[in-house]
């Protein structure tokens, strides 16, 4: 009896914790699309939103509204079934690669250490892989069953695009797992909290990374699925509605989901820098502090994502696949091999 109250304590905290990260990620990619506005007005020296609310801090609300009221239009010659299935893959992938993340060491509630993690898995690394290649599908099938040669093109692109990067991203990953020795994302955390943290040991395996993963979230200058110069509006041009809301809003968790992922394999996850967590205690207002360090560190990459898109011009699609497969390929592969012979040397 004491055997089945207790797994059913387990499935009520799991089915909290989906449902705070999945609000969290949902309410981040809002009002990211708020501070890229934001972002872009002060680059280009402009106020930005600025009517909606104070500041303009109702301006995601506002279009969320907007996309809500919008008529939905389903082309007659599209595929009705993969039109409707296309966005609602984009968005169900974009959210499941958070399952693994570890958000936080643990709280304490009622005398019951909670993990804030939701699947503890030994093969993390493996299962954020496996979704994010999944991604590609939703793209694909939105643009093919589009019905429209422009959202075709942009589907092929897509593709072609994350699976010519996913092959430098996961050879920069090969040499961060040779050094943390395993493949549980929180045992990659603690590895970086008892040792330091990857991007001291991994600078080059980093930037791989981080180049990749403009690339896998159709960031700018990586775009070219979207590209509006020559393809209209992309593969997701025959939409409308919330159907395109779940594409952009897909894109934006991809954007906060990388860069949770980046911050829990390079930047020590939820270490924070320069503090023992141990001194402090099992009071519950540590994990929680973990948690703000974690959604700081990945604050800054969003940061940069979009710096990046405002100031960086989209390449030409002949650059993008020859920087691909003719400079980060070659460049993850040295850095393996090197990170191979060191972690081999100092283990004899």
């Amino acid at each position: 009896m004491y055997l089945l109250q207790f797994d059913w304590w387990i499935i009520l905290e799991k089915f909290i914790l989906i449902a705070i990260i999945v609000t969290t990620a949902l309410v981040v990619a809002m009002y990211s699309t708020y501070a890229e506005r934001k972002v872009a007005a002060f680059l280009q020296d402009r106020r930005g939103p600025n009517r909606a609310g104070p500041f303009g801090i109702l301006q995601p609300m506002a279009d969320g509204l907007k996309l809500f009221m919008k008529e939905e239009i389903i082309p007659t010659a599209s595929n009705r079934f993969l039109f409707i299935l296309g966005p609602m893959l984009a968005m169900i992938t974009a959210t499941m690669t958070s399952a693994v993340i570890p958000w936080g060491s643990t709280i304490d509630i009622g005398g019951r250490q909670v993990a804030l993690q939701i699947a503890d898995i030994n093969i993390g690394v493996l299962y954020i892989f496996g979704v994010v290649s999944l991604g590609v599908y939703g793209i694909m099938i939105g643009g093919w069953a589009s019905n429209n040669k422009f959202s075709l093109i942009a589907a092929i692109r897509g593709a072609s695009q994350m699976i010519s990067y996913e092959l430098a991203m996961g050879l920069s990953l090969i040499a961060v797992l040779m050094i943390t020795g395993s493949l549980r994302m929180s045992e990659i955390v603690n590895y970086q909290i008892a040792n330091g943290w990857n991007l001291i040991y991994q600078p080059l395996g980093f930037l791989i990374f981080f180049v990749c993963a403009l690339a896998e979230c159709n960031r700018t200058p990586f775009d070219l699925p979207e590209a509006e110069n020559e393809l209209n509006f992309g593969y997701h041009q025959e939409y409308s509605s919330m159907k395109l809301g779940f594409y952009l809003f897909s894109e934006y968790i991809n954007m906060f989901i990388s860069s949770v992922v980046m911050a829990t394999l390079f930047l020590g996850g939820y270490d924070i820098p320069f503090v023992n967590e141990a001194a402090w205690g099992n009071a519950w207002w540590v994990g929680l502090v973990g948690v703000g360090v974690l959604m700081a560190k990945a604050f800054f990459f969003i940061f940069l994502f979009m710096w990046i898109r405002w100031t960086i011009p989209r390449f030409r699609y002949d650059q993008l696949m020859n920087m691909g497969w003719k400079n980060l390929l070659p460049l993850a592969l040295i850095n393996m091999l090197i990170t191979a012979v060191v972690v081999l040397l100092l283990n004899k």
